[in-house]
């Protein structure tokens, strides 16, 4: 097999990977009977488990912060809450949109300075965001879109702190842990105040699906094909993803997909990718 070919491949698995995520976390909220938090806890702790096994197989030594737990405990939370009223294909682009929108938006903080283009792309992806989200019959309950927001800044902010790290497989084994220990108190309000029922079987399935296979393998694998990308294509491969996600919803859950969510995904990608694939104009000084 060419490396090409190899790369194209693992790439594509990546991606399918991330869609996926979105695809189960909603069959496993609205298909099954486990609640938000039991979802959430139970995906922390089977991917640290996952990763744990990949890490002792590998001989790796276990790192990871608290900080980094704490950003993956907003996003893995906020996401199964989100998902209880989200279609797959909605939920993704609202998170997709939001991470990068996160990390531009640290960028320009810091000092980075976007092109004329980068800020016409930005507007305008944040501009169909918000009529995506904006009171219609068809855009979606507003809890759900502002809590998938959330879980994209979460994610958004463990990229960031993410970048640099010497190995990406530690580092993330490290913070699932971090997160599963921070997540119990979540799993203990959830059965508690909010009355959450046990997990029934076919939810916690799910629930490992995603966090074994759809989010530590398909991490573990898309480490592996940043290796072989560059920075501009690995940001073109992630463009796939909402639309991935949005026919898996189509498959799976027979969730329409709608005019308005069609044309207002195709302008947040479009913009997104303006603002991400073109080439900045320079930086100013950073701030201290």
């Amino acid at each position: 097999m060419s490396s090409a070919l190899r790369l194209f491949l693992i790439t594509s698995l990546a991606m399918i990977a991330f869609a996926a995520n979105s695809v189960l976390g909603r069959l496993g909220l609205v298909e099954t009977d486990i609640g938000a938090g039991s979802f959430a806890l139970i995906r922390l702790f089977s991917g640290a488990l996952m990763l744990a096994v990949i890490c002792a197989a590998q001989s790796k030594k276990i790192s990871g912060s608290l900080s980094g737990g704490v950003t993956l405990l907003i996003y893995a939370a906020f996401f199964s809450y989100a998902y209880i009223a989200l279609p797959a294909g909605m939920g993704a682009i609202i998170l997709f949109a939001m991470v990068q929108i996160t990390m531009l938006g640290w960028g320009l903080a810091r000092g980075e300075a976007l092109s004329s283009l980068q800020w016409i792309g930005f507007a305008f992806a944040v501009a169909a965001l918000i009529w995506l989200v904006s009171t219609n019959l068809e855009a979606p309950p507003l809890w759900a879109a502002m809590a998938m927001a959330i879980a994209g800044m979460g994610w958004g902010a463990y990229s960031l702190l993410g970048r640099g790290v010497q190995d990406p497989t530690s580092a993330t084994t490290g913070n699932f842990i971090w997160a599963s220990g921070l997540a119990l108190p979540l799993f203990g309000v959830s059965l508690l105040i909010q009355q959450e029922p046990l997990p029934p079987l076919d939810g916690v399935a799910f629930a490992v699906a995603s966090g074994a296979i759809t989010s530590g393998l398909g991490y573990v694998i898309w480490y592996q094909a940043l290796r072989g990308l560059t920075a501009t294509r690995a940001g073109i491969a992630q463009l796939s993803v909402p639309a991935l996600a949005a026919i898996g919803g189509v498959i799976f859950l027979a969730e329409p997909i709608t005019l308005r969510f069609a044309l207002a995904t195709s302008a947040i990608l479009g913009g997104v990718a303006i603002a991400v694939l073109t080439p900045a104009t320079g930086s100013r000084k950073a701030k201290r």
